[in-house]
């Protein structure tokens, strides 16, 4: 073996995670005040951890209520603002208002990050916060990120990427502050199941939300239900899926989805991935 290459141990690997923690902290720490956008996934809710131990009652955690945000989303985050008593408030974004976003091209989530960076930066304005900041870790710069470049124009910072954490660091790190959101499955707003191109609207995001809510009671974990027309496509993990598969838990599934309003309902073989609408952009 070539005596350059090493298997990093474990302690080494927290300790990796150790340094760029205190950089993170540090760098924080750094700023007057702060706001944070808090969606409530394992990214968003670290920094938002992170921004009051290093500033206390300065920062301010903000998330942002809209038809794409689901009720699921909102009672996580009312959780985990009560549990470290963190400064939170919500607003309420109007990107639904926005035909270039209704319309759900490739570049939507770019419209729906311009309108939540354009309300904070009034708050920010108003009530003297020296920057906004929001949790973009370096794994996510390897996707198809159009939100990232809203944030460029808004000049939001974006502290987990400038510490270099990744999200495997990012959920180690969690876990031992004590974080309930450090294992949380990657979350995402409601209109990232509709295929481009299928306007966005209240009615389509209520239709999902419903369908995620009856995965979520039969005790699934990690899943999407993607839309296409009346007809879910539905991606679960692949540890999930053989309980999937069972011929009585999908009878259920079907009866379950149905019920919520679906006319048909499919389980997608390769099961969960992040991003699968992007697919069709490589195609």
């Amino acid at each position: 073996m070539n005596s350059l290459v090493r298997i990093h141990t474990q302690d080494e690997t927290q300790l990796f995670a150790d340094e760029k923690e205190s950089l993170l902290l540090k760098q924080l720490a750094a700023f007057p005040s702060l706001i944070i956008a808090l969606s409530g996934g394992a990214d968003s809710a670290y920094l938002a951890w992170a921004a009051h131990r290093a500033m206390g009652e300065h920062a301010l955690s903000v998330t942002a209520l809209s038809p794409s945000y689901s009720a699921h989303d909102r009672a996580v985050v009312e959780k985990f603002v009560r549990q470290l008593g963190l400064r939170h408030e919500y607003i309420e974004t109007r990107e639904m208002e926005n035909p270039n976003y209704r319309a759900n091209a490739a570049d939507r989530c770019y419209f729906c990050k311009d309108e939540l960076f354009a309300a904070l930066d009034v708050i920010a304005a108003e009530r003297g916060f020296a920057a906004v900041a929001y949790g973009v870790n370096a794994d996510d710069t390897l996707d198809f990120r159009p939100g990232h470049r809203a944030a460029s124009e808004h000049r939001v910072l974006t502290p987990l990427l400038g510490a270099g954490l990744h999200k495997a660091e990012i959920r180690q790190l969690s876990q031992r502050a004590g974080l309930p959101t450090w294992d949380r499955p990657a979350s995402a707003c409601l209109a990232s199941r509709l295929p481009y191109g299928t306007e966005v609207t209240p009615e389509r995001l209520a239709l999902v939300e419903r369908g995620e809510a009856a995965l979520r009671e039969l005790g699934f974990r990690q899943f999407r239900v993607r839309l296409h027309e009346k007809l879910a496509r539905i991606e679960i993990a692949p540890e999930e899926m053989p309980r999937a598969m069972s011929p009585q838990m999908a009878a259920a599934i079907s009866a379950r989805l149905k019920a919520a309003g679906f006319t048909y309902v499919a389980l997608d073989l390769e099961g969960y991935r992040q991003g699968s609408l992007n697919e069709s952009l490589a195609r």
